[in-house]
């Protein structure tokens, strides 16, 4: 009952402060902050909106659709009624889920660790249907019910789910708004998810998956993240950042390319430690004053007729 009504209060407040924030944000220099995506909200520990734009817009939200296929994976394990290392058959209708795979085969047993990493490195979209027909008696349709009642307990109101891991389908819209929201639910109910976002390489069956993403690695203090794409979303990307002992959580949607959303996340982010405090404002970079060379004047001697 207790988290119910936090998880509705913090939905309010969001509300309520991107009702507030629905102009743009400036940085402290007076620039607005020129961004690729077409939505974007970042929220402090407290749930309080520190930079928005077009928050409750509906988009498509790819593979961040992954984050409730996990949240509903780690409830079932906190509530004892799946355990980490159970062993998961896997059903030809998983193998048949379209790209991306970490390549499952029918009939083979894995468990429901290995693929709980595969659905949040790998964003592989075998892994999300396997997760979701063994946690719902093989049916994967009641398993996306049970995704959508979630989301109606966190406030997700604006979200509707279709399937486990986000492929196009045009019933399935969310918000950043409702995107954060989950994300922050997520990383507070479930902690072992942060490790989960947080991994940058997966091995399968002797094949590595990499992530080469640039913010693991930026000063910026993310630890967690998601991405997704299709090309009716864009580019998304959902962030969790640590700064002076304090969580930030970002959402991405709608971005021009892969690069542009990181680089989006990178200007946010810097923006909101900023904003509290926690980074010192970086001057404009200013132009080099052009250096001018010395004339030479060189004699000119007349002809002689």
């Amino acid at each position: 009952m207790r988290l119910v009504l936090r998880a509705g209060l913090l939905t309010v407040a969001l509300f309520a402060l991107v009702a507030l924030a629905s102009a743009p944000a400036f940085a402290q220099n007076g620039r607005s902050l020129s961004l690729s995506a077409e939505s974007v909200l970042l929220i402090d520990p407290e749930g309080r909106v520190l930079y928005a734009k077009n928050p409750d817009e509906s988009h498509a939200p790819a593979s961040l659709t992954k984050v409730m296929t996990l949240y509903l994976a780690l409830e079932d394990i906190e509530l004892g009624r799946a355990q980490w290392d159970e062993p998961v058959t896997v059903s030809r209708r998983a193998t048949l889920t379209p790209r991306y795979r970490m390549g499952l085969r029918t009939g083979e047993q894995v468990t429901l660790r290995v693929l709980l990493e595969g659905v949040g490195i790998a964003s592989a979209n075998d892994a999300a249907t396997a997760v979701a027909e063994h946690l719902s008696q093989g049916d994967e349709e009641a398993f996306v019910a049970q995704m959508n009642v979630k989301a109606q307990e966190l406030g997700l109101t604006q979200t509707r789910f279709v399937n486990p891991h986000g492929l196009p389908d045009p019933m399935q819209r969310s918000t950043a708004i409702d995107m954060a929201t989950l994300v922050a639910r997520l990383l507070r109910d479930y902690p072992a998810s942060r490790t989960i976002l947080g991994g940058q390489t997966f091995v399968y069956r002797g094949r590595v998956y990499a992530r080469r993403i640039p913010l693991f690695n930026d000063p910026g203090g993310v630890q967690a993240l998601k991405t997704g794409y299709t090309h009716e979303a864009g580019y998304n990307l959902a962030v969790a950042a640590w700064r002076g002992g304090q969580q930030f959580v970002m959402v991405v949607l709608g971005a021009q390319t892969r690069g542009l959303s990181f680089l989006d996340a990178k200007k946010v982010l810097h923006y909101g430690f900023v904003e509290t405090g926690l980074a010192p404002d970086e001057p404009e970079p200013q132009p080099p004053v052009p250096v001018r060379k010395p004339i030479r004047v060189r004699s000119v001697r007349g002809r002689r007729g």
